[in-house]
């Protein structure tokens, strides 16, 4: 017998929505504490982000859409995110996936989504961001020396 699942099931499946709060506290923690990720983050709130980033990954693994904030692209266009960059912060990702041994599917799925992002939001120069105001600057920080 063939048994069909709607996409919500296969949410479900992974973990739901209390895997996401869990891997999204391990992650932003060490976002929060990373010497060059946490410059973007400083003016920012850390449940506001993982809060955001809940409702966003919910959505888009297949869950209930209660996300009301910008596209990935609308969100990121004032900071300066090179590939490294980008890098730095799926490592740390991985880790919190390891760390919640999370499903292997949620795994896989996020990473697809995550990397589909990639070049919608990095950049090669810091002259092809743009402010979100006038008066704001690009976010743009240099890596600490290790």
């Amino acid at each position: 017998m063939l048994v069909y699942m709607t996409k919500l099931d296969v949410f479900k499946s992974m973990g739901g929505r209390k895997t996401l709060i869990e891997i999204n506290k391990i992650f932003y923690d060490k976002v929060y504490a990373h010497p060059w990720l946490k410059q973007y983050f400083q003016a920012i709130p850390q449940q506001h982000i993982e809060d955001q980033q809940i409702d966003f990954m919910q959505k888009v693994l297949g869950g209930k859409n209660v996300y009301v904030g910008k596209t990935p692209p609308a969100t990121h266009h004032h900071m300066f995110i090179s590939d490294e960059l980008f890098d730095v912060r799926k490592k740390l990702l991985i880790e919190a996936f390891e760390e919640s041994n999370a499903d292997i599917n949620l795994v896989d799925k996020w990473l697809v989504i995550d990397e589909s992002f990639r070049r919608l939001i990095t950049n090669k120069s810091p002259v092809e961001c743009k402010p979100r105001f006038k008066t704001d600057p690009i976010l743009n920080f240099s890596k600490p020396f290790s």
